[in-house]
């Protein structure tokens, strides 16, 4: 059970919140206010999952509002201005709900805090099969057996699927390598990541993907490659 709290300055929003959470089995509303500072005080005191969150409020909008809190929450961000999407993303806000929304939407944006949850509370020794990354202001959900490669360039990467649709994300080589598990995926040039299971072959310093792609094998990567490829 995914535990919440919602912050809105208007009361309608709230009940329209609290009838949506109502229909969801493993979403838990705890409370509900219309003031920053009573929500601080309940949360330094019982700390909560997610938090559902209006961006324009009178006192403190609700993107200084989570700048501020310790903890490290998922948070949904509310607003009928759409303008406020891209800083709400750079907070790591899992979804952004523009007001009036439906049901439908409402349902799609608690199934991805599930999922994520789920995804950060998993037991370390257990198969990830899937990865999380962030795209054109969205938490996308990523099949860990549907990546054909990795590609990186100055300030963002391409993830590559098999179905020929590619990703984009704003994140480093580093920072994909580390969400990746090492007994499948290997670095092999500083601009690619490819998949163990989609290799056809390897000739001369060039790696041949199942659909034809071919990736090259970069000098300072060779011998870690050849290791795990090797085995």
């Amino acid at each position: 059970m995914i535990s919440a709290i919602a912050i809105d300055d208007e009361p309608l929003a709230l009940e329209i919140l609290e009838s949506f959470c109502e229909q969801v089995d493993f979403l838990k509303l705890e409370k509900t206010f219309t003031q920053t500072a009573e929500a601080r005080k309940y949360l330094e005191r019982y700390p909560v999952d997610l938090l559902f969150l209006d961006i324009n409020m009178p006192a403190v909008s609700g993107i200084e509002f989570y700048k501020g809190l310790p903890q490290q929450t998922m948070v949904i961000f509310t607003t009928a201005h759409a303008q406020y999407a891209v800083e709400g993303f750079e907070l790591s806000a899992v979804d952004y709900l523009l007001k009036p929304y439906s049901l439908e939407r409402f349902t799609a944006a608690v199934t991805k805090v599930r999922d994520y949850f789920n995804y950060l509370h998993q037991q370390p020794s257990a198969m990830e099969k899937h990865v999380f990354v962030r795209s054109e202001y969205n938490l996308v959900k990523i099949a860990l057996a549907d990546i054909g490669y990795v590609e990186g360039f100055a300030d963002y990467l391409k993830i590559i699927l098999d179905n020929g649709k590619t990703i984009l994300s704003r994140m480093t080589m580093k920072g994909i390598a580390s969400k990746l598990p090492t007994t499948e995926f290997v670095r092999v040039h500083r601009s690619f990541i490819v998949p163990l299971s989609k290799i056809e072959s390897v000739r001369n310093k060039i790696i041949l993907l199942k659909g034809g792609k071919e990736i090259p094998i970069g000098v300072s990567y060779e011998d870690d490659f050849m290791k795990v490829f090797g085995k």
